[in-house]
């Protein structure tokens, strides 16, 4: 096996309950690295927040974020490949959230913008390091075309969400969640398998040579266009039987069992 990129998805994958990198992955990746292997981050994470954890890890490469909507350089910031969601189609997505009063997020130029602080903004604040720009009902007319928009809200009720933003909007946004209280909505032709796809080529890498590991169901694109996809131990099910290998929980260092035996081959 002859891995030369490995894209690793960030919450529950690379990150442990704690939010940090374990101390034995960081090894491991650097080990990865040295050897020539190129090490990215491919998250539904907008930029900012991704970036706090390719500095920490030392990396110098495009990062995959925003499921894939922004592809963007560690230290130059230059920015690879970005497709944000129609603003028509954001507009409406805005309005039908604040008519139903459900939560929603946004974000414009990698800054995350809100209604107003809440619970809910307070928690991914925590979450990501990241501030909230709150605006009041401004915040259900705003201008621009935004990156992602993210729903928020507790299991028993995102399926309804999920279920009226497939049925209104249809081939008009890409929706998957990310975690079961998430449902990320972004442009229809960005997802982390195409990010991926534009990345290698980018590279000179053949999809052969890609290693993808993740856990949720926005990570199953890039699992199945990886030419060795991953799903953690505490994965989905669904993400399971796309994979070509399970490895170790997030809590187990299940990321540095992967790098270990698929890319170093310890």
């Amino acid at each position: 096996m002859d891995i030369k990129l490995v894209a690793l998805d960030l919450d529950d994958t690379l990150l442990d309950k704690s939010l940090t990198v374990s101390p034995r992955t960081r090894e491991v990746i650097a080990q990865a690295i040295a050897q020539g292997v190129t090490v990215t981050v491919a998250t539904g994470r907008m930029y900012s927040s991704a970036l706090i954890y390719a500095k920490q890890l030392e990396l110098d490469v495009p990062l995959i974020t925003y499921n894939g909507g922004l592809i963007r350089r560690v230290q130059s910031g230059e920015t690879l490949y970005h497709k944000p969601v129609d603003e028509q189609v954001a507009r409406e997505v805005l309005a039908l959230f604040g008519e139903k009063g459900w939560y929603i997020q946004s974000y414009v130029d990698d800054i995350l913008y809100v209604a107003e602080h809440n619970e809910t903004s307070r928690y991914y604040e925590r979450m990501t390091g990241i501030k909230a720009v709150a605006l009041g009902d401004a915040f259900y007319t705003m201008a621009g075309a935004p990156t992602k928009m993210l729903a928020l809200t507790g299991e028993d009720k995102m399926g309804e969400i999920e279920q009226t933003i497939r049925s209104v909007f249809g081939d008009r946004l890409y929706i998957a969640r990310s975690k079961p209280t998430y449902l990320e909505m972004t442009n229809p032709q960005v997802n982390k398998g195409h990010a991926l796809a534009f990345l290698a080529d980018k590279l000179h890498i053949t999809r052969d040579q890609v290693m993808a590991v993740g856990d949720g169901p926005n990570d199953l694109d890039m699992i199945e266009y990886a030419g060795w996809g991953v799903a953690m131990g505490n994965a989905a099910a669904n993400v399971k039987a796309a994979a070509k290998a399970v490895t170790g929980h997030h809590d187990a260092d299940g990321v540095a069992e992967a790098i270990e035996k698929y890319v170093l081959q310890k």
